[in-house]
């Protein structure tokens, strides 16, 4: 049973869909957006196993860069800046709000925990209107290592003040998933079009097509 659920913020909480107009306006490039996204998670990655650390915001910066470079476009600051700051007024997926609503309504303690820093991801959770949900909200730029290495789960436990085996993670990403089994926490993996579990990894014991199916299983198993 765990008592605190901690949220991943991007694709889990917040539509990456809100970056589409800006992406289309400055790039033109069908489905670039899924591409650059894909490509800041590889590189934070590759950051984090190579112990090299460099904050999500920057990863992100390069990896627009690069995305332009590969389709031969220019970028100019004014676009760069557009782009990536659009990432703070991301809408919420629709059903997040009365999944946090009654997950907190039955004494569930909630957090929140990204790759993005503290003052992106307040700044995200507060125009979505999701801040106030949130007991903690959480940056792995604290342990200057992100997820998926344990450090930022296990900080999210001892800012809880418990123990990570009563911590569970909601996300929409198997990578995000593995990591925090993998560090002693249970998992729920937001099941959204397009996201699938790994094969070669443990599967978490709520999965669910969206936040209100998630909710609906953690208030089955996580209350009593």
């Amino acid at each position: 049973m765990s008592r605190v659920i901690i949220f991943d913020v991007n694709e889990t909480l917040l539509d990456l869909r809100g970056l589409d107009v800006c992406f289309k306006r400055y790039l033109r490039v069908a489905d670039v957006r899924k591409e650059w996204f894909a490509q800041a998670l590889s590189s934070a990655m590759v950051a984090t196993i190579t112990d090299a650390y460099s904050d999500f915001g920057r990863i992100g910066g390069a990896a627009l860069e690069m995305i332009a470079q590969r389709h031969q476009l220019s970028l100019s600051d004014d676009a760069r800046a557009a782009i990536l700051g659009a990432m703070r007024t991301l809408p919420p997926h629709a059903e997040a709000p009365d999944a946090l609503a009654r997950l907190r309504d039955q004494g569930l303690r909630l957090g929140a925990l990204t790759n993005s820093t503290a003052q992106t991801a307040q700044a995200q959770l507060k125009h979505a209107g999701l801040y106030d949900f949130f007991e903690q909200i959480l940056s792995a730029h604290a342990v200057r290592r992100l997820k998926p290495a344990p450090e930022p789960y296990l900080m999210a436990a001892r800012a809880f003040d418990v123990d990570a085996s009563n911590v569970r993670l909601v996300a929409a990403h198997s990578w995000d998933v593995i990591g925090a089994m993998r560090a002693g926490c249970r998992a729920a993996f937001v099941a959204r079009p397009g996201m699938v579990l790994d094969p070669l990894a443990e599967r978490p014991d709520i999965v669910g097509a969206d936040l209100g199916a998630v909710a609906d299983s953690i208030l089955k198993m996580d209350v009593r």
